[in-house]
């Protein structure tokens, strides 16, 4: 049985990030953001497209572009202060999600499932274009309880962009599961009841976030992973990125590591490593469409 018949990756646009967001020097977030001079080259925002007999599945949908168009996009005052140093986007007119759904075929009324590893503002940023769709939008109910806090635009939540009129969201928990073939995850929450797709809990950048596990006969088993890193060899020495909580980014670093451990072919891609698209189109070569 093999559900998927294709993966692709599309990207909208790109980031510049600080150097210290990709990998932490030890000084609190607060510091490095307004004293940094420097931003990285820019970097993919990754929307993973994962063709399943169920339906179009997506994990994350990438940023918006009013978010370079709209001057109204980010709140102002301090906050607006915070997202302007944190992260520089440039969207061309063809960085949707819908052309970048288009480019690779499909539309976007395909989408039968989008994803989202957590809820920041270049993860999310294709919500509006599935609001008029049947899409199903899962999250984890940990990272949908943060954005009713008082303070959640200090944490990168950006309610108005999320939640939108027209979503049909379904708020996840992932559960106690008996599968040591995922060892050390406890706990995940399968996609379509089939194996296939399952999502394991990995907080840290945020305290629900989630990654994606794809398994299928044929082909090397991979793990997306959100922003628990920006650079797949800085996760395997434990290199952690500078935005989150860091025992949890820790923790949840060492739990990936272990399951890579146990399957040495395991590919993991995360949203803004420059490496992942080229690393997916080498692991599919003569087995998946990509």
């Amino acid at each position: 049985m093999t559900p998927i018949r294709r993966i692709s990756v599309l990207s909208t646009g790109s980031v510049q990030i600080r150097p210290q967001h990709v990998e932490s020097n030890g000084t609190p977030l607060m510091w490095w953001l307004n004293t940094s001079t420097k931003w990285t080259a820019p970097r993919p925002i990754n929307v993973y497209v994962i063709e399943h007999e169920e339906g179009l599945v997506l994990f994350d949908t990438g940023q918006d572009r009013r978010s370079v168009t709209d001057p109204d996009y980010f709140p102002k005052g301090f906050a607006g202060h915070i997202y302007a140093r944190l992260a520089k986007f440039d969207v061309p007119a063809e960085g949707t999600l819908s052309e970048g759904l288009r480019g690779l075929g499909y539309r976007i009324d395909d989408v039968r499932t989008a994803v989202l590893s957590h809820l920041h503002q270049d993860h999310i940023g294709g919500l509006p274009e599935l609001a008029a769709t049947a899409a199903e939008i899962v999250v984890s109910a940990a990272d949908w309880a943060e954005i009713a806090k008082p303070r959640a635009v200090f944490a990168g939540l950006l309610e108005q962009h999320i939640d939108l009129p027209g979503l049909r969201w379904t708020k996840v928990t992932p559960r106690s599961v008996d599968d040591p073939s995922i060892a050390p995850f406890t706990a995940a929450y399968d996609l379509f009841d089939d194996g296939s797709l399952v999502l394991v809990p990995t907080p840290g950048h945020t305290p629900g976030s989630l990654s994606l596990l794809l398994r299928q006969p044929g082909m090397p088993p991979m793990l997306f992973v959100g922003d628990l890193t920006y650079d797949v060899k800085l996760l395997e020495e434990e290199r952690i990125p500078g935005v989150g909580h860091r025992a949890g980014l820790l923790e949840s670093t060492r739990a990936v590591n272990a399951l890579n451990r146990r399957h040495p072919d395991l590919l993991i891609l995360a949203a803004h490593d420059p490496a992942a698209a080229p690393m997916l189109r080498r692991a599919l070569v003569g087995r998946v469409t990509s």
